[in-house]
């Protein structure tokens, strides 16, 4: 079931109306069947799937909650990574080490073994509901986190539908006491909430879906689109279109989330607005970062180990973000890419600072701000070229013809090529554009919960009437085909 579908239309004010009609004692049950059936919509099969992580995790969890130390906690944590990755390793990464080893026995001249490749459809949502589980047991084993005794609010923290497939990730010391809790019908969350889920659809349908009518052609088809202004427009469009349809999504969660009365963390705080990468990663995905930051790169020894050791810690842990990602090469290579960015940025912040001094970049603060948020958002754009690409080859063939043409494009040739453009795209890059800067404006004004204040602070008649507003913008220049959200696939 897709936020964006006529079926979550339905859904969302029969689960809402029955939450709050419903006695206290009755609403977690609801909220329960109403995930698995928001899970079920798409393979009823794969609830069991999700059922067996709860299962294990849950009698992981209550095991080590009743023993004293790690060392005797030590073999249910192993149960619960076990089961966890090992699922994710069946489902989503054994046919592409599978399809490794034969390459590269083949390049070797060696002989490969006949092992058959699993047919198997990859779970929606299975990477953030396992590192959400995997986050709860490690908290747990560290005595960061008691373990929740109620089985069916633990398996409510796993299921929760508006955050099952696509996040945001979250910790059981966030989440779990707001199952607890009571939560009372209260108008100005619910239409809070409500104005939070229709900005995220304004984004998924006039956004980002109408970014991807140009992006997936040249995307999909690089060869038959050479020219190098056609390959940086789409790859700035894809820039715009993933911020929009990922942030979207996290939007319309965390607004649903909302109006039933629970809080996500925030997911994305004004990423393209980041002056350096390290800056980036605090602002985009945060809880998958923050995740990756806590139980992976700190175990590893963060950033309190020998320089060396530390830049290899931030590579391994963004080749994993990667693999995370996709069992392609594509995001072992963004993955990795990030991963250099960080280790340059990090080993070169002396000469950085010493060359602010030197030019005067030092005295001008805003300027230098202005200069590292340019350079970041090309670094993070071309990134995204072998994020979105199919392919390694298609990837490194749109990264070679991207200058391409330009030496010989005079006024005339360029106007000729964006009018070509407009007569194969007009509707969709015009009403595209429109969207992407009403987006960027309104969120750079919307930082630090200013925007949220002035709109609460209207006259009820202007609210309602903006509301009126964005409606009409997403039922007229929306795209409702039920496109699927990019990050559903991870």
């Amino acid at each position: 079931m897709l936020f964006n579908s006529l079926h979550f239309l339905v859904f969302f004010p029969i689960v809402v109306g029955l939450y709050y009609g419903l006695a206290p004692r009755w609403r977690g049950a609801l909220l329960l069947l109403a995930s698995y059936y928001f899970y079920m919509s798409w393979r009823a099969a794969y609830a069991l799937l999700l059922l067996a992580t709860t299962l294990v995790d849950y009698y992981s969890g209550y095991r080590m909650s009743q023993l004293p130390t790690k060392q005797a906690r030590r073999p249910y944590l192993y149960l619960s990574l076990i089961s966890n990755l090992g699922t994710l390793f069946v489902f989503k990464y054994f046919n592409f080490f599978r399809d490794t080893a034969v390459q590269l026995a083949e390049a070797l001249h060696l002989p490969a073994t006949a092992v058959p490749a699993f047919g198997l459809l990859l779970p929606v949502g299975v990477s953030f509901y396992t590192f959400q589980s995997v986050g709860y047991i490690i908290d747990v084993y560290q005595g960061r986190l008691e373990a929740e005794r109620n089985f069916g609010r633990f398996a409510l923290f796993v299921a929760f539908f508006p955050q099952l497939v696509a996040g945001p990730i979250e910790r059981g010391g966030h989440m779990l006491p707001q199952f607890k809790r009571t939560h009372r019908f209260d108008y100005a969350r619910v239409v809070s909430g409500l104005r939070l889920m229709a900005w995220g659809l304004f984004k998924k349908v006039v956004v980002a879906d109408r970014l991807a009518l140009f992006v997936n052609p040249v995307f999909n088809n690089p060869r038959e689109h050479p020219e190098g202004l056609v390959l940086v427009l789409a790859t700035l469009a894809f820039t715009f279109q993933i911020y929009g349809d990922f942030s979207g999504y996290t939007d319309m969660a965390r607004g649903a989330a909302r109006v039933l009365g629970f809080d996500f963390n925030l997911n994305f705080r004004q990423p393209y607005l980041s002056a350096s990468v390290p800056e980036f990663w605090r602002r985009w995905h945060i809880s998958l970062s923050s995740w990756f930051r806590d139980y992976v790169y700190i175990p590893l020894g963060g950033s309190r180990v020998a320089p060396a050791r530390a830049y290899g810690n931030l590579l391994a842990v963004f080749l994993i973000s990667g693999l995370w990602h996709g069992a392609n090469w594509t995001f072992l290579v963004w993955g990795g890419l990030h991963g250099l960015y960080l280790v340059v940025s990090t080993w070169a912040k002396p000469a950085r600072e010493r060359l602010a001094q030197l030019t005067g970049l030092a005295a001008h603060p805003s300027l230098r701000q202005v200069l590292g948020v340019v350079i970041t958002f090309v670094l993070v754009a071309y990134a995204w070229i072998f994020f979105r690409a199919n392919s390694l080859s298609d990837a490194v063939f749109i990264s070679q013809r991207l200058g391409n043409g330009w030496a010989a494009l005079d006024g005339q040739k360029v106007a000729t090529l964006l009018l070509d453009f407009s007569q194969h795209y007009r509707p969709e890059l015009a009403m595209a554009g429109l969207g992407v800067v009403l987006m960027l404006v309104v969120e750079y004004f919307g930082r630090n919960r200013s925007l949220q204040a002035w709109i609460t602070g209207q006259p009820f008649g202007v609210r309602w009437v903006g509301y009126a507003g964005l409606t009409l913008l997403i039922l007229y220049l929306g795209i409702f085909n039920s496109t699927s959200f990019i990050y559903f696939q991870f």
